[in-house]
């Protein structure tokens, strides 16, 4: 794949020297701050060592008042508590969470998670009718209900007060119901929008927590946070780089039995466990027990008390992940041999794939993966009980909720936010939706934008990376979205030494530049080998990474890409 090379926007050398100067910290880490729009000494501070004491005020948040003093409410007066989640890792551990802390503090509480194939995304009348069945008196819907208006009219026609604490774009009009805590509504002030459906649960358990004078108590739960914002993909900066930072140390250091045992068998090891780690190897099994089969045994397993136990259900969802991972490469090859077919014609800016048969469980999956391949806003439809369901996931500068907004004529129901949102719509309506969709994307994305970017935060010099450097970079972690680990550019470089393959595509050697070596692996590259074997220079842009050998850490260049110098193109961002 080509690349497009950007630099982020050159800042000015004086705020640079300033945070160099007074932070002690070299100047190109001081210019990845400042491009990160960190300026001063107190923001920098702020961002490296994140506080508790910096988390907003939950009652900041509209609706907060009315929601966490009903529940409270219920507790004393022995109503029976509702929770209704969504079956991802965000759905699940927020009702694993709310569900908990209820508990802990007295409150009767029962949980529901929708079946994804029989009832599909959202609150349904199923889990109402449940409810009634139970005798509850008040629902709290974690990570949907936003745009749940039939089902939510039913409960509040039953008696039953319905408190939605969701994360996504609400659509035009707000539900009827009792409370709503979602920073999204266009009335809500929360000086912070974009916390994972986690994150809002978590401060409703703050504004209960708060108002019982049992302040500490909620801070017990951020493990949860972490799992879910780290596996939704929000932006760890500002709250959530706090609630993530928090929730990773007590992941690492004193996980509950029922993340423990889910580490057991990812085989993740105590003070090793980042973002990423969640990423790649704990949600794909929290997720793949709602993909092929039912969702609550994600929450059984994280509110395990016994280790063991949890241990066992994690290795059912380890079995069900390679289940699933047969699934969605049979689709992935199916839908690309579709999808080549699509982009015949060369004008396209979108892919809208369907196939009745394609599992319903690796829709978003594949989605994303075909984003990965054609670098194109994807939506991937299967078929159920004559509809068309599926996922829509996006490129960067394309906000896809609001082109389904756009489409929402030809649609049953949708719901997501700009990166990634899920939709039905009638089977006769996909091919006129499909042309209206990639008529909207044409209109906003440009051909710039369908070549993907790697986007460079500094310039820097192989010879700065002493102890000292990779000593502070790491306080740059948590690492995610809009706040991913600091990509750099070094020229003059050359392999020495050789280059060696690995595993059939990948190019490891050691790069020299200035007298100064080190290793370096390029994954995927294997095209780029001639001229990483030639005595010519070359330019490249990669992360810092820490290999192990013999048990020491050792830094080595993970590069993203390479090229001649003279060939480089690179784009100063605006």
């Amino acid at each position: 794949m080509n690349y497009r090379w950007t630099i982020k926007k050159k800042t000015d050398d004086v705020t640079v020297n300033n945070l160099s100067s007074t932070l002690r910290i070299p100047k190109s880490l001081a210019r990845v701050l400042a491009v990160r729009g960190i300026g001063t000494k107190e923001q920098a501070e702020k961002y490296f060592e994140p506080s508790l004491d910096d988390l907003y005020d939950p009652f900041l948040m509209d609706g907060m008042e009315l929601a966490s003093g009903r529940i409270i409410k219920a507790i004393k007066n022995k109503e029976l508590i509702w929770i209704h989640g969504d079956y991802d890792v965000d759905g699940t551990a927020s009702a694993s969470m709310v569900l908990q802390f209820l508990r802990e503090i007295g409150g009767a509480v029962e949980y529901y998670i929708p079946d994804r194939f029989q009832e599909g995304y959202g609150l349904s009348k199923v889990s109402i009718n449940r409810a009634i069945s139970h005798g509850v008196s008040v629902v709290i819907t974690v990570d949907v209900g936003i745009t749940s208006y039939d089902p939510l009219l039913y409960a509040k026609s039953k008696g039953i007060d319905c408190i939605i604490c969701d994360h996504h774009e609400p659509g035009n009009a707000l539900p009827e119901v009792f409370a709503i805590i979602d920073p999204m509504k266009s009335n809500c002030n929360y000086p912070y929008k974009h916390l994972a459906a986690c994150g809002v649960a978590f401060k409703l358990i703050q504004a209960i927590a708060i108002r019982l004078n049992i302040p500490e108590k909620a801070f017990e739960y951020l493990d949860f946070v972490a799992i879910a914002s780290a596996a939704d993909m929000v932006p760890l900066v500002d709250e959530n780089r706090i609630l993530v930072r928090y929730g990773l140390k007590q992941l690492n250091s004193n996980p509950r039995p029922g993340i423990k045992g889910l580490i057991y068998c990812t085989h993740l090891k105590a003070n090793t466990i980042t973002a990423s780690s969640i990423v790649y190897a704990m949600a794909p099994l929290i997720n793949a027990a709602g993909r092929l089969g039912d969702a609550c045994r994600a929450v059984e397993m994280m509110i395990q008390t016994d280790e063991i136990a949890a241990f066992r259900i994690a290795q059912e969802l380890e079995q069900e992940n390679r289940r699933r991972r047969v699934f969605d490469e049979k689709t992935f090859e199916e839908a690309c041999v579709l999808a080549e077919k699509w982009l015949k014609n060369t004008s396209r800016r979108s892919l809208v794939l369907h196939s009745p048969h394609w599992h319903a469980g690796v829709i978003g999956i594949v989605a994303s993966r075909l984003v990965d391949k054609y670098h194109l806003p994807t939506v991937l439809l299967t078929s159920f009980e004559n509809n068309a369901k599926g996922s829509a996931r996006s490129i960067s500068g394309f906000d896809i909720h609001n082109a389904l907004k756009s489409c929402d004529r030809f649609l049953l129901e949708y719901g997501g936010h700009k990166h990634a949102a899920g939709l039905s719509l009638m089977e006769e309506n996909i091919p006129e939706f499909s042309e209206v969709f990639d008529s909207i994307a044409r209109d906003y994305i440009t051909l710039d934008m369908v070549v993907p970017e790697i986007v460079i935060d500094a310039e820097l010099q192989l010879s700065e990376l002493s102890p000292k450097f990779l000593k502070i970079l790491n306080k740059f972690a948590p690492y995610g979205f809009e706040n991913n680990k600091p990509v750099f550019l070094s020229t003059g470089v050359t392999s020495t030494n050789g280059v060696k393959i690995v595993a059939n595509s990948h190019l490891k050697f050691r790069a020299y530049q200035s007298n100064f070596v080190i290793d370096a692996i390029a994954y995927q590259l294997l095209k780029k080998i001639d001229l990483v074997a030639s005595r010519k220079q070359f330019a490249i842009v990669y992360n810092i990474d820490t290999s192990s050998f013999n048990g020491n850490p050792n830094p080595q260049l993970r590069i993203k890409d390479l090229r001649e110098e003279e060939n480089m193109n690179i784009i100063m961002a605006e």
